[in-house]
C-alpha cells in the first residue's frame, strides 16, 4: 500500500495558500488539512506542525508574495503573516530574505502510514483491499450468466491481466498515473490524459541538518508550471530538497534509466505535450540541465541559505507526478471528476485528476466523492 505516489511524496501537509479562490483545490486543501490534523490526533499518527516560509529573495518577487498572502486570506488559511528579514531569522537562522509569508499551520506527515490507516478503516468496515490488481477490461455481465448468481445485482465485470474476475453494482476509480487508461478501458473519455513528471529530491547531510527548522518555499513564478525547489524537513529527522520536473520515460518510472516504450510514446505523440513544452522551453531545459548537474541545483538552494554547499547534499528518492493535461497543452489545475454514458459509464464515477495537495485533501476529497456517488448513483 502507498508503494507510488502516496510514498513518493513529500510529507507535507499543505495549508491552502496556492489556490485559485472558490476552486476545489483551495476548498478541499483548507478543510482536509484540518481533517488530516483531526485524523491523526485520533489515531495516534505523529506529525509535526512545523509551519512553512515562502521566502521573497528578489524584489520583483514581493508584490507575488503580496499576491499569495491575499489568496491566503481569501481561502480561510489561518494564521497567515508576512514577515522581515529579522523575524525569517528568528525562524530559520540560516534563511535569508527580503519578506516571507509566514504560515504556522503548515505541517508534515508520513502519508505512508496514513494510508495504511485508512485500509484498515476500510477493512474493519468490511472492504477487501486487493493489490497488483491490473485492471484490462470492463463489461456488462449476461443475464444469463451461470457463474453469477447475482448477474442483476452486480451487473458489472472488471477482468485483471490474470484473466481474474470481480463483480460490481458501482465502481469508483482514483487511479493516478493510470487515471486516463482505466478511463479509457470503462468506455469514458480518454482526457485528460496523464502525462508522467520525475522529481528528483537532493538530501541534505544529517549533520547538516540543523540548518532547517520548517518547510521553506520560493515564491512561485505563474510563468511557469512547478512550484520550484523547496527546503521539506521529514518525520525521519532527513531534510529532502527539490524536487525538479522532467518528463518521465516510463509512468512508474522512479529512476533515470526506467523506460517503457508504450508509455513514452504515449507522452510524445500527445500533441498537449508538445504544446507544453514549447510554451516552457526555457524552463524545461534548465530543469534537465539542473537534473544532470549537482551545482545547478544547489546554487537554486543557495538563494535561500547561502551555507549550503555541494558537499552537503546526496542525490536523494524521486517520485512521479500524474500530471492531466489538455489536448491544448494546459496544465488541468483543479481535482476533475467524471463518469460517462452507456451501461458502465453510467454505473462509474472516475477521479481523473487528484494532484498535489491531493494527499492533504484526502479526507475531504472523500466526503466529497461519497456525497457525489449518493447522488449519482441514487443510493
Amino acid at each position: 500500500l502507498a508503494h507510488h505516489q502516496s510514498g513518493h511524496n513529500s510529507g507535507v501537509i499543505h495549508s491552502g495558500i496556492y489556490y485559485t479562490p472558490g476552486s476545489l483545490k483551495a476548498k478541499l486543501c483548507v478543510e482536509g488539512a484540518a481533517l488530516c490534523y483531526q485524523y491523526c490526533d485520533q489515531k495516534g499518527i505523529p506529525y509535526r506542525q512545523c509551519g512553512k516560509l515562502i521566502v521573497a529573495v528578489e524584489q520583483d518577487e514581493i508584490p507575488r508574495l503580496k499576491g499569495l498572502y491575499e489568496r491566503g486570506l481569501q481561502n480561510n488559511v489561518p494564521g497567515l503573516k508576512l514577515i522581515g528579514p529579522k523575524e525569517i531569522q528568528a525562524k530559520e537562522p540560516f534563511c535569508r530574505g527580503l519578506m516571507a509569508l509566514d504560515s504556522p499551520y503548515t505541517g508534515i506527515v508520513n502519508y505512508k502510514l496514513v494510508a495504511q490507516s485508512y485500509a484498515e478503516d476500510f477493512q474493519e468496515a468490511g472492504g477487501t483491499i486487493l493489490t497488483g490488481f491490473e485492471v484490462t477490461n470492463m463489461e456488462m455481465a449476461k443475464e444469463s450468466s451461470s457463474e453469477n448468481e447475482d448477474g442483476l445485482k452486480y451487473p458489472v465485470i472488471v477482468r485483471n491481466s490474470k484473466g481474474e474476475e470481480i463483480y460490481c453494482r458501482h465502481i469508483v476509480t482514483c487511479a493516478g498515473l493510470y487515471s486516463d487508461r482505466l478511463s479509457e478501458i470503462s468506455g469514458c473519455s480518454p482526457e485528460p490524459r496523464i502525462v508522467p513528471f520525475r522529481g528528483d529530491y537532493l538530501v541534505l547531510k544529517p549533520e547538516k541538518c540543523y540548518m532547517v527548522q520548517g518547510n521553506i518555499y520560493p515564491v512561485p513564478n505563474p510563468r511557469f508550471p512547478f512550484l520550484g525547489f523547496h527546503f521539506t524537513p521529514r518525520m525521519d529527522g532527513s531534510v529532502w530538497l527539490g524536487p525538479n520536473a522532467v518528463l518521465a520515460f516510463k509512468r512508474e518510472g522512479y529512476k533515470w534509466f526506467d523506460f517503457s516504450a508504450g508509455d513514452f510514446l504515449d507522452a510524445v505523440t500527445y500533441s498537449g505535450l508538445w504544446k507544453l513544452v514549447l510554451r516552457n522551453l526555457s524552463y524545461g531545459v534548465g530543469e534537465m540541465y539542473r537534473a544532470c548537474f549537482l551545482s545547478a541545483q544547489v546554487k537554486e538552494l543557495q538563494k535561500f541559505i547561502p551555507e549550503v554547499t555541494t558537499n552537503d547534499v546526496l542525490r536523494g528518492p524521486a517520485g512521479v507526478r500524474a500530471q492531466a493535461l489538455d489536448s491544448d497543452g494546459n496544465l488541468v489545475d483543479d481535482f476533475v471528476f467524471d463518469g460517462g454514458s452507456g451501461d458502465i459509464g453510467s454505473r462509474i464515477l472516475h477521479v481523473r485528476n487528484a494532484p498535489s495537495p491531493a494527499a492533504t485533501s484526502s479526507l475531504a476529497i472523500a466526503k466529497m466523492i461519497a456525497d457525489e456517488v449518493k447522488q449519482r448513483f441514487e443510493l
